[in-house]
């Protein structure tokens, strides 16, 4: 039998009890911590300029500059947390955290801002340890269905952070941002502390172990299928988020409120893929879960391109069709992670970094060509076509797996 199939479907889980693998709320808290940090000081970047005389393009880096660390930080957290263990990891992570979130707090410069605000980046462990404890605690379909409940709670977060962080800096200054950043990780590592319980079975090795075993990871074909289909999915969102506000402000000459609720649009998709994830993925599995939405978006997006190339352009359609690519994003992420961590279960928190760090890097580099693409632009349809692209090769990737898998168990 083999280590997956070995596994507990249902292992005991007691709230607050370390002495058990932790809660699902556990999880959500911790990956939603991860996107919190992103997002919660955004609306007070003006103030802060101001505050610190510098100018709006520095920072700007405070957001950059994170993602570029918190791509690094998952390629490292994911072999620490497999040879040391997920509690330490998550409970170190959090200490370092709160440090980090002071020295924003009491900042003098915008210069220890920015390096304070990028040590703030290894809160990201949330969102790669919660996943490989999910797989640490269930096999491969059902560990699925449970990162899809993790995933959509977190989704709330970056839909709420904003008005949080805007709301706060009205009433009390840009600082409470950071304030409040304190109390909520505080908190979050109480709990932690309380509830998280170790999951990881396969402790101890050393680095120089874990390395030689990586080639046995990177040459498997099926983990990068898997790796590439989440990479381009969550590509054409990153994509989004990088030309949607040019599309927003200068093509349909949106109100900035409208704009920010425009740009939720695929939040809602994602909420309702994440769903679907949760709800079916240990019936009917991962591969189909993640064809079906990978199909979803590029449907989606092809027939949004088809009405623009028929000359109707509205924020409406264009928005509308975007729900799409949240839809299919929570269907594939889950799914294509669970892929990712089943390959090498040994090696469960590894494949969460280095698949983050494909995705998140994969993104960045989207979110760039989206700029450029629509630079002079009158109408949203190159974002489109990038858009419909992306998901295209993601669809393209996990009809590679499936066609893989079909060959090893005809070989077997």
């Amino acid at each position: 039998m083999s280590q997956t199939d070995a596994m507990p479907s249902s292992p005991t889980v007691r709230f607050l009890d370390r002495t058990t693998p932790p809660h699902i709320v556990t999880l959500v808290l911790l990956a939603g911590l991860s996107a919190m940090n992103m997002s919660v000081f955004l609306p007070s970047l003006p103030t802060m300029t101001r505050h610190f005389e510098t100018d709006y393009a520095t920072m700007q880096l405070s957001v950059s500059m994170y993602l570029a660390t918190t791509a690094v930080l998952q390629l490292a957290i994911g072999p620490i947390s497999d040879k040391y263990g997920r509690r330490p990891v998550v409970m170190w992570s959090i200490l370092v955290f709160l440090l980090a979130t002071a020295g924003c707090l009491f900042a003098a410069s915008a210069g220890m801002f920015l390096v304070c605000r990028m040590v703030q980046g290894v809160v990201i462990m949330g969102l790669v340890l919660s996943r490989a404890v999910v797989r640490d605690m269930y096999p491969q379909d059902e560990a699925a269905s449970r990162i899809g409940y993790v995933t959509m709670g977190m989704a709330l977060v970056p839909m709420f952070a904003p008005m949080i962080g805007g709301t706060l800096e009205q009433l009390f200054g840009w600082q409470s941002s950071f304030v409040f950043l304190l109390l909520i990780g505080a908190l979050i590592g109480l709990v932690s502390w309380a509830d998280l319980g170790e999951t990881a079975s396969h402790t101890g090795a050393t680095f120089g172990q874990q390395a030689r075993e990586y080639p046995e990871l990177l040459g498997s074909p099926r983990f990068w299928g898997y790796a590439l289909s989440s990479a381009f999915s969550a590509g054409a969102f990153f994509a989004f988020l990088g030309g949607a506000p040019y599309v927003a402000s200068t093509i349909f000459d949106l109100a900035p409120i409208w704009t920010g609720l425009s740009l939720g649009a695929p939040a809602v998709g994602y909420m309702l893929g994440n769903y679907v994830s949760g709800r079916f993925s240990a019936r009917y599995g991962i591969n189909p879960m993640i064809f079906w939405g990978s199909v979803l978006t590029s449907t989606g997006m092809l027939l949004s391109l088809v009405i623009g190339a028929a000359g109707y352009h509205s924020p409406a359609i264009f928005f509308s069709f975007v729900t799409t690519v949240g839809l299919g994003n929570g269907m594939v992420i889950p799914n294509a992670t669970a892929g990712m961590l089943s390959v090498r279960p040994q090696l469960a928190g590894t494949a969460s970094g280095l698949g983050g760090f494909i995705m998140v890097a994969g993104g960045a580099a989207l979110s760039v060509l989206a700029g450029h693409v629509l630079e002079g632009a009158e109408t949203p349809m190159p974002l489109q076509l990038l858009m419909m692209i992306a998901s295209a090769l993601g669809t393209l990737s996990i009809i590679y797996v499936r066609r893989r898998e079909r060959r090893l168990r005809l070989a077997s």
